[in-house]
């Protein structure tokens, strides 16, 4: 920013600043993903993702899991997240494989159909069993 002052003028370089820890502090945040983990009845292991699943928060998403000590059928739940670009589907992938290796089953729920459509055009890159999310539908209240 001190050399942008010197090249033009203060107004600019404030604008360039600005620019700049925005971008800094979007950057930062974006990366910030986490996981809320769950065991239902029949001891499945579910996972809550939280935060978006991209390029910068893909080496923080593949800490979150431990195949070697999870149980044999997991659960990745993404109500709260979004599959962002390739890096993500090679993450899932690559996690997917992970968990194979152990014998072990490894679901992905709640896809937005954008995410979905994601993986099914990796075609063979990622190999993970997405399950269908449950039809919805809104009560009727006429009477006729």
């Amino acid at each position: 920013v001190s050399g942008v002052t010197v090249v033009t003028d203060l107004a600019v370089a404030v604008v360039v600043g600005v620019i700049v820890a925005a971008l800094s502090f979007a950057w930062e945040h974006a990366k910030h993903i986490f996981a809320i983990e769950k065991t239902d009845e029949d001891g499945t292991k579910i996972y809550e993702i939280q935060g978006p699943l991209f390029f910068g928060s893909v080496a923080n998403f593949k800490d979150l899991f431990d195949p070697k000590t999870d149980p044999d059928k997991v659960i990745i739940e993404f109500k709260n997240s979004r599959v962002a670009d390739h890096s993500a589907i090679e993450a899932i992938d690559s996690l997917a494989v992970r968990y194979i290796a152990e014998g072990k089953e490894l679901h992905l729920r709640h896809l937005s159909a954008e995410c979905r459509l994601l993986l099914k055009n990796a075609g063979d890159l990622c190999d993970v069993n997405v399950l269908e999310d449950p039809k919805y539908f809104v009560a009727d209240d006429k009477l006729a």
